[in-house]
């Protein structure tokens, strides 16, 4: 019965939210499950009826953010195009709408250096960038292009947009300041398609 209690007042979701701002803020080596507990003003206790520990903690908040990114990639690739973009242009954006309003998120899935931390995320990685590639290369069907070609030009996109939200995310712009900035970005990398 006590179980049950701390279970629907300490949400899955509270926790998640609570470490993911701990994680970022703070480092990942200098939070315990015992602090995230203090923040939330419950015991470390009763966390572990969530996750068995803070590396499962950890991996639940990158297999979260993923799926969500995962979510308006394909969102953006159903909606018809709007703003003059084609798909792929309306694909991209919303990848650096999302790295630039959720900063903290996308430095947790692309851009930690802590090599056991990055062992959670390569797998997540590797599936959000075949997402991507396959959207790209769902395009790339109406045109021809060397086996090469569909195999660099979705890389190569993915990298631009990557290192175009790595150099804003440093200055907390909100995407709607680089709006342009980022149409033109990848209007430039869409030419080939």
């Amino acid at each position: 019965m006590a179980r049950r209690a701390v279970e629907q007042e300490l949400s899955r979701e509270r926790i998640l939210e609570a470490a993911r701002h701990l994680f970022v803020t703070k480092g990942y080596r200098s939070i315990s499950m015992r602090s995230i507990g203090q923040h939330l003003g419950y015991s470390h206790g009763s966390l572990y009826y969530h996750f068995k520990e803070k590396a499962e903690l950890f991996y639940a908040i990158v297999v979260e953010d993923f799926n969500h990114l995962g979510q308006l990639l394909l969102q953006a690739m159903a909606r018809s195009s709007k703003d003059g973009l084609t798909k792929p242009e309306h694909v991209m954006m919303e990848f650096i709408r999302f790295g630039l309003q959720n900063p903290y998120q996308y430095e947790i899935m692309f851009m930690i250096r802590d090599e056991e931390l990055l062992a959670y995320c390569r797998a997540e990685q590797n599936r959000c960038y075949e997402l991507f590639a396959t959207i790209i290369r769902h395009h790339m069907n109406h045109k021809n292009y060397t086996n090469e070609e569909r195999i660099q030009l979705p890389h190569s996109l993915f990298l631009s947009i990557h290192g175009f939200i790595s150099y804003y995310i440093q200055d907390r712009l909100p995407f709607e300041e680089v709006r342009a900035e980022a149409a033109s970005h990848v209007s430039i990398m869409c030419s080939r398609l």
